[in-house]
């Protein structure tokens, strides 16, 4: 494995490093916010169907709880804007930071799980119970690869690719990275 080059400070006072971290956690949420609008959007029309009053009592506390875990995801996901709407100009920037990268990882949980009861039901009524779990089994393990392990696994350099001369390298601190 090659070494890791050591990380470069940017120039920025915390302030700056604040808002500029705000900044790319709010592009992040952009991303989460608008797949958790579509897949709410989508469970809600889930009951209005013809086939709904069909649903045995499994499918429909999957659907049930599905449907709650995005409304708790897209609040999460929300949340950080309306901290910063009700903390503006009182120097809390730092704190809001800090706060709002744990709702959204918080929330990024919510979704993973939403996905999961999202594909589980679907699959359950296209199909059968085995294939829906299995689906949702599988759902959970992708998500939880790409959004959990494969981060620490960056974060350990485990996966580290060689960087170009000069290029930035490191992390903000433990509330984002930039």
């Amino acid at each position: 494995m090659a070494d890791r080059a050591p990380p470069q400070a940017r120039r920025e006072t915390p302030l700056e490093r604040a808002d500029r971290n705000f900044a790319e956690l709010l592009q992040e949420l952009r991303v989460t916010q608008t797949g958790v609008q579509i897949l709410f959007a989508f469970l809600l029309t889930l009951a209005f169907t013809p086939r709904f009053p069909s649903l045995d009592t499994v499918q429909r506390a999957t659907y049930v709880t599905t449907l709650l875990l995005a409304v708790l995801a897209a609040a999460l996901f929300t949340a950080p804007a309306a901290l910063h709407r009700s903390l503006f100009q009182q120097n809390a920037k730092p704190v809001i930071v800090r706060v709002s990268s744990r709702l959204a990882t918080v929330g990024m949980t919510m979704l993973m799980l939403a996905l999961t009861g999202s594909v589980l039901l679907v699959v359950d009524v296209s199909l059968n119970r085995a294939a829906g779990i299995a689906a949702g089994v599988g759902t959970l393990v992708v998500c939880v690869g790409l959004w959990r392990v494969l981060p620490w696994l960056l974060g350990r350099g485990v996966l580290a690719a060689p960087r170009a001369p000069g290029a930035e390298a490191g992390r903000d601190g433990p509330e984002h990275s930039g």
